[in-house]
């Protein structure tokens, strides 16, 4: 299977970035083409005060670009930074193999990784909007190679039609994925009118999320060691060792610099996000990057206009975490999620945080009355904890807890800390 992977070259400029920061950016381009089922033979990497108008790398470069793709045999260029269809065109005068940039791989990489026809469908769309303008430059890409990493979904025949077919390919896609939206609306808004607790998982790519799931319920999602292994969203039934019950939903992983045209295309999968009661942060503490994946993940959804909804982090990889490792945000905890005893320390630190977003009540309920089938109902839409027959009443006393919206905190409620 070795040898039908493509051959790669990765092309990086530094201009006022860290060392440190540039290496970063060239591995997780490296891991990105893993992930595209691409093999790195080769590195390109500049430092220059700005990006070269013609070529982002200059004429100098783009000679020893050609050298190193003769010498290695490369079917594949691939540019960290985003390359115009001028860049494309002027490259490909010189460099005879494929060149395509590090927003064109991570569209790819959806385009592989997409599930559900709504997932395929949001992809298509997202590589038909970058690659619609940069269509001038794509056309020796295209007929090179017949194909494979950054031509995969719709790019090779879809390219090849004129931008008015292009236009209307689009127009369709929004129209079904504005449908598609109605119903995931109207399924959100039950489960809101059901008063289940939801939370969400979130976390940079390669974090765990997909792993800390599996573990926490009975979701066979795909754990694999690679970028963006979980696509399309996933809500499981959560149920913590009290017999609390809540939703969790598996989102796409987060990344660095992640391409405006997937914002907008997976609007709907980040939107499943949006009505969550608590995220769950999932971070990599074995990566010397940490830093960067918080601030890259709070600032998208600072973006998102998500930054409101309470937050748990979940410091995962812990028995690959080094001497020096910190965590940084609250509330936390730090687990293997690969770990039994760590993830029952996971479920009673779940319940314990969301125990606190919740308000506690006490109710009573006549033994005799009709309000048994409200008993049944509070039991299906809160936590009740417990329920304690009280004689000199004939009453039902229930004690537990609900959400703050909830209709069981009326005026029959008594908060318990009243008790």
């Amino acid at each position: 299977m070795e040898n039908t992977k493509e051959k790669v070259i990765l092309v990086n400029v530094q201009t006022n970035q860290t060392d440190e920061a540039f290496e970063y950016q060239l591995r997780e381009l490296a891991e990105l083409t893993e992930t595209a089922l691409g093999e790195v033979v080769g590195v390109l990497t500049q430092k220059r005060d700005r990006k070269d108008s013609r070529t982002v790398i200059g004429k100098g470069k783009v000679e020893e670009l050609v050298n190193l793709c003769a010498e290695l045999e490369a079917d594949t260029v691939i540019f960290q930074q985003e390359l115009s269809s001028k860049h494309v065109r002027n490259i490909q005068e010189s460099v005879d193999c494929k060149v395509i940039d590090r927003v064109q791989l991570i569209l790819d990489i959806f385009a592989m990784r997409a599930r559900s026809k709504e997932g395929k469908l949001q992809v298509a769309l997202a590589q038909l909007s970058y690659l619609l303008p940069r269509l001038m430059g794509q056309g020796v890409n295209l007929s090179r190679l017949g194909g494979g990493i950054g031509t995969r979904g719709p790019g090779e025949t879809k390219l090849e039609t004129d931008r008015r077919h292009i236009h209307s390919q689009m127009q369709e896609i929004k129209k079904t994925l504005e449908e598609t939206e109605l119903h995931r609306q109207r399924a959100r808004e039950k489960r809101h009118a059901s008063e289940v607790f939801q939370i969400g998982l979130i976390g940079y790519t390669n974090a765990g999320k997909s792993t800390v799931i599996n573990r926490l319920t009975d979701a066979a999602t795909l754990e694999e060691d690679k970028l963006f292994a979980t696509l399309d969203p996933l809500t499981r039934k959560l149920t913590l060792p009290n017999q609390f019950q809540a939703t969790i939903t598996d989102t796409v992983g987060f990344i660095q610099d992640l391409p405006t045209q997937l914002i907008h295309a997976f609007h709907s999968t980040l939107e499943e996000s949006r009505n969550m009661d608590v995220f769950l942060h999932v971070v990599d503490a074995s990566t010397s990057f940490i830093d960067e994946h918080e601030k890259t993940v709070l600032d998208l959804l600072k973006d998102l206009d998500m930054d409101k909804t309470p937050m748990l982090t979940i410091y995962n990889k812990r028995d690959l975490a080094g001497p020096d490792f910190q965590p940084r945000l609250f509330p936390n905890i730090v687990i293997s999620a690969l770990d039994d005893d760590d993830i029952n320390r996971l479920k009673d630190f779940l319940w314990d945080e969301i125990a606190k977003m919740l308000v506690p009540y006490t109710k009573d309920l006549d033994a005799s009355g009709p309000e048994a089938r409200t008993m049944n109902k509070m039991q299906q839409e809160t936590f009740v904890e417990s329920i304690e027959y009280i004689e000199e009443t004939n009453a039902y006393r229930l004690r537990g807890y609900a959400k703050s919206n909830s209709k069981w905190l009326g005026d029959k409620a008594t908060d318990a800390s009243d008790e």
